[in-house]
């Protein structure tokens, strides 16, 4: 079954860097340790990783002080977009991916 769900998660990569604009990805797990990437260095990937799990953590915190219901801050994604690219990022179970593409108007 993990052999399954290993192939699952290799095929959703592999659309996923098809997908015009498409300039990488960072899977990270709940320490926020990279485990899979396809930036240009390693060295790269881990800097990357730093800054979005403080950017997730620090979005996650200021949502929480913004509603009052719990169930109403719950964040699902983190969005953010510049001149040369949008970095999409989501955090689900222990695992965290952040997508990198060109800017598109």
């Amino acid at each position: 079954m993990a052999h399954n769900q290993a192939n699952q998660v290799d095929e959703i990569l592999k659309d996923l860097q098809s997908t015009p604009g498409f300039k990488a990805y960072i899977i990270l797990n709940s320490d926020g340790i990279v485990i899979r990437h396809t930036m240009d260095s390693n060295e790269r990937a881990v800097q990357h990783a730093h800054h979005i799990t403080e950017l997730y953590n620090d979005s996650v915190a200021q949502i929480k002080d913004l509603f009052d219901h719990p169930e109403d801050s719950r964040v699902e994604n983190v969005r953010m977009r510049t001149e040369n690219y949008e970095m999409m990022v989501s955090s689900v179970g222990s695992f965290t991916l952040a997508v990198f593409q060109e800017e598109t108007a």
